[in-house]
């Protein structure tokens, strides 16, 4: 009995030993910063990967000292099952707890696209293209198949995607992409349509679109958005042609050069038939342009009043001469001209 007694005596001692030095080195392990790099480490989770294959792939990356410490903590934290997959950036100073808490929350690395106001629909497709970390499904179909693809077959593309800074994940495709812009731009333009002043001479959502999107091309000075907003509105109540240069631009396509016309349009260009010629055709293009700002939106559904039908740019680029009758434009043109050569001829 006594050395049964001593021997039970020893055992509790040697575990209670075990038992002080397994927590010591347990509450260790959890406090002790993670061995990643001055940068970062970049760490991967492939879907459906259970938790001890991640704890395996830590410990052989170099970021974990102990994979069992980690499962430990894992289970003792209720994060057995709920670590999403995704690409994960370790940030120095993060201890395991933090790394368990970033992959149970999902903090994924973002990346951004930032679709710029005045982008066309070709441009979008380019830049989305570009991006990094984004599943191409898209390529090589044409904007009437992508618009298929997003569950809007009927609609032209042009002008329906919101600019605006989009962060995503890695792996996130195209499409997603394309339907959180094309969403967002239908709120903005759903809830400033429904707010909009019963005067207006816009007959639908729709054609504010088009109008915010000649708006947003014909001038980088966002304070003057509603004074064009308001030429353009009395001339469609008028019936007079827009005479929007933009609209024109985009009707000639691939044939405008920019450079060689030094971003002048052409008599030739001004005469061609086409829908979106605004010389020739009364009335609003069939589309929009370009990708409208919320400026532009709340300009074309909240014009300046006043009795101005002309504008034209001021030579230094600034923002617009606006001018309520064909003399006085005439006027401001030739003064543009004039000031214009003077600006060339500085040597």
């Amino acid at each position: 009995m006594k050395k049964l007694f001593k021997f039970l005596v020893f055992s509790i001692i040697i575990l209670s030993i075990f038992a002080a030095t397994v927590g010591y080195q347990y509450h260790d392990f959890l406090r002790r910063p993670l061995a990643v790099s001055k940068e970062g480490t970049v760490f991967v989770i492939p879907m459906g990967t259970p938790v001890y294959k991640i704890a395996n792939n830590l410990a052989e990356a170099g970021v974990l000292k102990s994979s069992s410490l980690f499962l430990l903590s894992a289970y003792t934290n209720g994060c057995w099952d709920k670590l999403k997959a995704g690409e994960y950036l370790i940030k120095p100073g993060s201890t395991p707890v933090d790394l368990i808490n970033q992959l149970r929350d999902g903090k994924v690395i973002q990346y951004a696209l930032t679709i710029v106001p005045g982008w066309t629909f070709e441009r979008l497709m380019l830049e989305i293209t570009c991006a990094p970390k984004i599943q191409q499904s898209l390529t090589g179909l044409s904007p009437a198949e992508i618009m298929a693809k997003l569950g809007h077959a009927a609609e032209h593309p042009e002008g329906r995607f919101f600019p605006e800074t989009y962060y995503y994940p890695a792996g996130i495709t195209d499409i997603a992409i394309l339907q959180r812009a094309y969403r967002d731009l239908q709120t903005k333009l759903s809830l400033l349509w429904n707010a909009k002043k019963r005067d207006s001479i816009l007959k639908s959502a729709y054609n504010a679109l088009i109008l915010a999107s000649i708006i947003e091309k014909e001038s980088s000075v966002v304070d003057e958005y509603r004074d064009i907003a308001g030429v353009y509105t009395r001339r469609l109540a008028k019936n007079m042609p827009l005479q929007a240069d933009p609209t024109v631009i985009y009707g000639a396509g691939k044939t405008y050069d920019g450079l060689k016309y030094n971003s002048n349009i052409t008599r030739e260009m001004l005469t061609q038939q086409n829908p979106y010629n605004t010389y020739l055709k009364v009335g609003l293009p069939p589309t929009p342009i370009a990708l409208p700002s919320a400026k532009a939106l709340e300009a074309a559904l909240d014009p300046k009043a006043g009795e101005t039908l002309y504008f034209v740019a001021k030579p230094d680029g600034k923002g617009h001469v606006f001018t309520e009758n064909l003399t006085d434009h005439n006027s401001a043109v030739a003064e543009y001209r004039k000031r214009l050569v003077n600006i060339k001829s500085i040597p």
